[in-house]
């Protein structure tokens, strides 16, 4: 009899026991499923950054080599970079043929720039931003693909060195988060290779993704940048912060250009 409750306790022990274990086992899968999502995402976030910075520090550099009036290639980027690695991060290797010449900053191009649209994705020039301590390349569209490597020229807008708004966009988490310490009177540098053009900041504005009227010329040479805004805010910003900047130097009026439904989703 004595045997029989022993048997009998320790049935009801194992069924206890099952959700348990059933239990357990659940919350196992779940945290390797956990882990496995956290990893691809970590996987994801640092191969998006890692491309996008690779990209910039390869337009940085084949953008100085066209000015220098050389062809650039990925093995002159690869050999420049090991010069400077294995020389203790001293100065690159200079180019033998002597440098061309360019327009001064803040002046005009002696020959006009090209009046026609730049292809789709194609290099604009690097804008520079030096109290931000913001240097990046600048490609053609407003894309999400275009703005995950570099800035947007937004198109539509004019382009640098001709009469109108020269419209750019950026995400506010990447190359223009610096824009959040932006102030009137700052210096803004737009090189292309037909000349450097020096803007100077005249205002900042919030406005709301459907406000387009910033992007409309007013008269000159200006820049527009646009970001989303708040900052720091986390998924899909509602709104929009706008950098408006002027040439720093007369220029005639320019005819209004055309509206656009909304800005870039920066």
């Amino acid at each position: 009899m004595r045997a029989r409750l022993t048997w009998h306790d320790r049935e009801i022990e194992d069924r206890e026991e099952m959700p348990r274990r059933s239990g357990r086992r659940g919350l196992r899968a779940l945290e390797w499923m956990l882990l496995i999502v956290g990893l691809v995402a970590v996987d994801c976030f640092l191969w998006v950054n890692t491309s996008s910075v690779l990209y910039q520090a390869y337009e940085d550099w084949a953008f100085d080599q066209t000015l220098r009036g050389l062809t650039p290639s990925v093995g002159g980027f690869v050999s420049d970079e090991a010069h400077w690695l294995f020389s203790g991060g001293r100065d690159k290797a200079q180019p033998i043929e002597a440098p061309k010449p360019g327009p001064i900053v803040g002046e005009a191009p002696t020959e006009g720039p090209s009046t026609g649209p730049p292809a789709k994705r194609s290099v604009i020039g690097r804008l520079e931003i030096p109290r931000l301590k913001l240097a990046v390349m600048v490609r053609e569209g407003a894309d999400e693909g275009t703005l995950r490597r570099a800035v947007g020229h937004i198109p539509g807008t004019a382009l640098p060195g001709n009469v109108g708004n020269v419209g750019l966009a950026g995400h506010r988490d990447t190359f223009f988060r610096s824009l959040r310490n932006i102030r009137a009177d700052d210096t803004i540098e737009l090189e292309t290779t037909e000349g450097t053009y020096r803007y100077l900041v005249k205002s900042t504005r919030i406005v709301t993704p459907r406000d387009v009227s910033v992007l409309e010329a007013s008269g000159g040479e200006t820049l527009t940048l646009v970001t989303c805004y708040p900052f720091y805010y986390v998924g899909s910003a509602p709104k929009r912060f706008i950098v408006h900047a002027a040439l720093m130097r007369a220029a005639p009026e320019a005819a209004p250009t055309a509206r656009r439904r909304s800005l870039p989703n920066s």
